[in-house]
This record gives C-alpha cells, structure tokens and sequence, in this order.
C-alpha cells in the first residue's frame, strides 16, 4: 500500500492530480480536493505522476 498526503495548507485546488490519478484524488462539489489516503500499489505510477505536476508541491508519499 502506498500512503497519500496533501498539505491542505499549500492546496490551491487546481486539480491537476485528478487528471494524473483520477481513482486517488478528486474534486468535490465545491472545488475543494478530496482523496484516498491509502491505495494499492499498482496506483504508484499515476501518484508519482501527480507529485510531480502539483504546482503548489503539496502532495507527497509518505514513506
């Protein structure tokens, strides 16, 4: 499994993740991002992916 985190501090909502990791991140009904805190391992790619195109660098995986 791997561990997701935000720093919802640094979190402008842009949703570039969605697009990288649509099954781990999302926007809600308000814009706001929500998203899995724990996903399998097959999911390591696209979470790698959405490190890397956050503009804001607020997400990470927790080792």
């Amino acid at each position: 499994m791997i561990k997701v985190e935000v720093d919802m501090n640094k979190c402008q909502h842009y949703g570039q993740c969605v697009f990288e990791a649509p099954t781990v991140f999302k926007l809600n009904a308000e814009d706001k991002l929500e998203y899995v805190a724990e996903v399998d391992d097959s999911e390591r790619d696209n979470v790698e992916a959405a490190v890397d195109i956050c503009p804001m660098q607020a997400i990470r995986i927790a080792q």
